[in-house]
Protein backbone atom coordinates (compact mmCIF):
# COMPACT_ATOMS: atom_id res chain seq x y z
CA UNK A 1 0.00 0.00 0.00
CA UNK A 2 2.12 2.88 1.30
CA UNK A 3 5.69 2.30 -0.48
CA UNK A 4 7.25 6.31 0.15
CA UNK A 5 6.76 9.38 2.52
CA UNK A 6 7.85 12.35 2.96
CA UNK A 7 7.73 14.06 6.43
CA UNK A 8 8.65 17.63 6.39
CA UNK A 9 9.14 18.78 9.98
CA UNK A 10 11.77 20.82 11.57
CA UNK A 11 12.48 18.86 14.93
CA UNK A 12 14.52 15.58 13.96
CA UNK A 13 13.04 13.90 17.40
CA UNK A 14 9.15 14.05 15.18
CA UNK A 15 11.32 12.69 12.28
CA UNK A 16 12.65 9.42 14.49
CA UNK A 17 9.05 9.12 15.92
CA UNK A 18 7.06 8.83 12.17
CA UNK A 19 10.00 6.03 11.62
CA UNK A 20 8.07 3.95 14.08
CA UNK A 21 4.59 4.81 13.29
CA UNK A 22 5.38 3.90 9.70
CA UNK A 23 7.08 0.94 10.23
CA UNK A 24 4.17 -1.39 10.12
CA UNK A 25 3.99 -0.17 6.18
CA UNK A 26 7.68 -0.98 5.69
CA UNK A 27 7.87 2.49 3.49
CA UNK A 28 10.91 4.71 2.33
CA UNK A 29 10.60 7.78 4.53
CA UNK A 30 12.06 11.09 3.13
CA UNK A 31 13.19 13.68 5.69
CA UNK A 32 12.96 17.66 4.73
CA UNK A 33 13.67 20.12 7.85
CA UNK A 34 11.32 22.75 6.31
CA UNK A 35 9.10 23.59 3.23
CA UNK A 36 12.14 24.24 0.81
CA UNK A 37 13.76 20.56 1.72
CA UNK A 38 10.47 19.19 0.89
CA UNK A 39 10.12 20.97 -2.46
CA UNK A 40 13.89 19.92 -3.12
CA UNK A 41 13.30 15.99 -2.49
CA UNK A 42 9.98 15.94 -4.47
CA UNK A 43 11.44 17.31 -7.29
CA UNK A 44 13.66 14.79 -6.89
CA UNK A 45 11.99 12.11 -6.01
CA UNK A 46 9.61 10.24 -8.05
CA UNK A 47 6.43 7.90 -6.08
CA UNK A 48 5.72 9.72 -2.99
CA UNK A 49 2.41 8.72 -1.93
CA UNK A 50 1.48 11.12 1.23
CA UNK A 51 3.14 14.17 2.76
CA UNK A 52 3.30 14.76 6.50
CA UNK A 53 3.76 18.25 7.27
CA UNK A 54 4.35 20.77 10.11
CA UNK A 55 2.86 24.13 10.00
CA UNK A 56 5.99 25.89 11.89
CA UNK A 57 9.01 25.92 10.56
CA UNK A 58 11.98 27.38 9.71
CA UNK A 59 13.07 29.25 5.90
CA UNK A 60 9.52 28.00 4.26
CA UNK A 61 6.64 26.73 6.45
CA UNK A 62 3.84 24.61 5.98
CA UNK A 63 1.57 27.13 4.40
CA UNK A 64 3.82 28.00 1.92
CA UNK A 65 4.89 25.09 1.25
CA UNK A 66 1.18 24.09 0.18
CA UNK A 67 0.88 27.39 -1.71
CA UNK A 68 3.97 26.46 -3.86
CA UNK A 69 3.30 22.51 -4.13
CA UNK A 70 -0.05 23.78 -5.54
CA UNK A 71 1.48 25.56 -8.36
CA UNK A 72 3.64 23.00 -8.84
CA UNK A 73 0.95 20.40 -9.35
CA UNK A 74 1.81 18.24 -6.26
CA UNK A 75 -1.02 18.73 -4.00
CA UNK A 76 -3.25 17.40 -6.66
CA UNK A 77 -1.91 13.92 -6.67
CA UNK A 78 -0.38 13.56 -3.86
CA UNK A 79 -2.64 13.83 -0.37
CA UNK A 80 -0.66 15.99 2.48
CA UNK A 81 -1.63 15.38 6.13
CA UNK A 82 -1.17 18.47 7.98
CA UNK A 83 0.13 17.73 11.60
CA UNK A 84 0.69 20.41 13.62
CA UNK A 85 1.26 21.16 17.52
CA UNK A 86 0.02 24.91 15.69
CA UNK A 87 -2.99 26.76 18.06
CA UNK A 88 -3.98 28.79 14.70
CA UNK A 89 -6.88 27.39 13.55
CA UNK A 90 -6.72 29.82 10.41
CA UNK A 91 -3.47 28.26 9.19
CA UNK A 92 -5.22 24.73 9.28
CA UNK A 93 -8.05 25.98 7.37
CA UNK A 94 -5.64 27.54 5.19
CA UNK A 95 -3.80 24.77 4.51
CA UNK A 96 -7.02 22.72 3.79
CA UNK A 97 -8.02 25.50 1.61
CA UNK A 98 -4.33 24.93 -0.16
CA UNK A 99 -4.88 21.28 -0.82
CA UNK A 100 -4.05 19.02 2.25
CA UNK A 101 -6.60 16.37 2.83
CA UNK A 102 -6.71 16.09 6.78
CA UNK A 103 -5.22 17.19 9.42
CA UNK A 104 -3.92 15.67 13.19
CA UNK A 105 -3.17 17.88 16.20
CA UNK A 106 0.44 17.19 18.07
CA UNK A 107 0.32 15.32 20.08
CA UNK A 108 -1.47 12.31 18.49
CA UNK A 109 -2.26 8.61 18.57
CA UNK A 110 -0.80 6.76 16.19
CA UNK A 111 -3.56 4.12 15.22
CA UNK A 112 -5.93 7.55 14.48
CA UNK A 113 -2.84 8.89 12.43
CA UNK A 114 -3.13 4.84 10.49
CA UNK A 115 -6.81 5.32 10.15
CA UNK A 116 -6.22 8.33 8.34
CA UNK A 117 -3.76 7.18 5.98
CA UNK A 118 -5.61 4.28 4.81
CA UNK A 119 -8.77 6.51 4.36
CA UNK A 120 -6.02 8.03 1.74
CA UNK A 121 -4.73 5.73 0.28
CA UNK A 122 -6.92 2.31 0.11
CA UNK A 123 -5.47 -0.84 -0.40
CA UNK A 124 -4.57 -1.32 -3.59
CA UNK A 125 -5.52 2.35 -4.49
CA UNK A 126 -3.47 5.18 -5.55
CA UNK A 127 -2.81 8.36 -4.06
CA UNK A 128 -4.63 11.30 -5.40
CA UNK A 129 -7.79 8.93 -6.68
CA UNK A 130 -9.52 9.32 -3.65
CA UNK A 131 -10.16 12.85 -3.40
CA UNK A 132 -12.66 13.17 -0.48
CA UNK A 133 -11.60 14.88 2.31
CA UNK A 134 -10.54 13.89 5.88
CA UNK A 135 -10.18 16.86 7.48
CA UNK A 136 -10.80 15.70 10.52
CA UNK A 137 -8.98 16.08 13.88
CA UNK A 138 -7.89 13.67 15.38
Amino acid sequence: MLKKVLVIDDSEMIHKMYRLVLNRYNCEILDAMDGQQGLDLLERHQGVQLILLDINMPVMNGVQFLEKAGTLGYTSRIPVVIISTEGKESDTIRGLQLGAKGYVKKPFNPTLLHELIEKLLPPGGAAGLDQRSCANTL
